[in-house]
């Protein structure tokens, strides 16, 4: 339980322990959902079809990087929350907050950038606002995007979807975001040609669905990575997940960089990097289909019965050797300012 006392750190922006803690201490009890169970997109039944909506704001550092930038991550972010409701993205609206004196330069190569990301996911920005905060206020551009998207099949694809013997399968390899950044702030002297994940993944989502692949759940891995993705499912699908942490893919660059600073892989961010979690009769189904637009897609683990009800650690990682260790969440993001 957090003090009222207490200040916002920047670790409650990282996607791991202390965001979990600030949701469920302060927002969920004032917002809901009653059953605390947390989605990428929350559903809006309405007459003849279901809608999904979502929104998402955007302060990442530096505002151009290897493999995108600000605008186009804002626009693919709410894309992919959309993806994980297995929804087709419809409209977006854009909220942008300048700072004085920002290159009038930059904002241009911004707009074009999230003009050319909604082209390509076939999303039209519809609607936004503009505000302009007094110069050393903000830093630069900070982006909020809203997206509404139409789910056209009849899945349930939640965490309470989830059985003991699904199959848990990630789309690539993981990390690159977060290295990605890590390395383009220069703070370090770092030099890579690694590049962020940053891609949609509503095309991959809607393949998969009308190849008849049942999905259970989905989670793009963002903040916290794949740790903190894997946790939330876990404990809103009230079960155990066992990771064969052999079958984790990364790039040496990736494994490098955490090596050399003590960074843990798994928690490092992604931006166009998904959990597919199916009945273990469709992974092969699933992967196939996958590995057209991401060759490194595999299973890297399956769903168990909980061990013990609300367990501490209901993700469990078994190494090369058979030993089983409980997977550690995290207190904060360990870079800040990453999307």
């Amino acid at each position: 339980m957090q003090h009222a006392d207490a200040t916002i750190q920047l670790a409650h922006g990282g996607g791991g322990r202390l965001s979990q803690q600030l949701i469920h201490d302060v927002l969920l009890p004032a917002f809901g959902p009653a059953d605390g169970v947390l989605h990428d997109a929350a559903l809006l039944p309405s007459p003849g079809q279901t809608l999904a909506f979502t929104t998402d704001s955007y302060v990442v550092r530096p505002l151009f990087f290897p493999g995108g930038d600000i605008g186009r991550m804002a626009v693919i972010g709410s894309v992919n929350d959309l993806a994980m409701a297995g929804a087709r993205p419809v409209a977006l609206s854009l909220g942008l907050i300048l700072e004085e004196g920002l290159p009038m330069g930059t904002l241009k190569r911004v707009v074009d950038s999230i003009r050319e990301a909604a082209e390509q996911c076939g999303v039209a920005v519809l609607t936004g606002d503009t505000k302009v905060v007094e110069r050393g206020k903000g830093d630069g551009v900070f982006v909020n995007t809203s997206a509404i998207g139409v789910v056209e099949h009849g899945l349930t694809i939640h965490p309470s979807s989830v059985q003991p013997g699904d199959a848990v399968l990630v789309s690539g390899d993981l990390g690159r975001h977060g290295t990605a950044i890590l390395i383009a702030r220069e703070e370090l002297g770092f030099r890579s040609t690694l590049e962020s994940d940053l891609a949609p993944l509503h095309s991959c989502v809607l393949e998969l669905i009308a190849a008849g692949v049942e999905l259970h759940c989905l989670r793009d891995l963002t903040r916290g990575g794949l740790a903190s993705g894997l946790d939330e499912i876990a404990r809103g699908a009230s079960c155990t997940i066992e990771v064969n942490e052999e079958a984790i893919p990364f790039d040496p660059a990736v494994d490098s960089a955490c090596e050399l600073l003590g960074l843990d892989p798994l928690a490092m961010a992604n931006e166009g990097r998904m959990v597919v979690i199916c009945p273990a009769a469709s992974a092969e189904l699933a992967l196939r289909h996958m590995r057209c637009d991401h060759p490194n897609a595999c299973q890297i683990g399956t769903v168990q019965e909980s061990r013990e009800a609300h367990s501490r650690h209901p993700v469990h990682l078994r190494n090369r050797f058979g030993v089983l260790r409980p997977l550690e969440l995290g207190r904060g993001e360990q870079l800040p300012r990453i999307c």
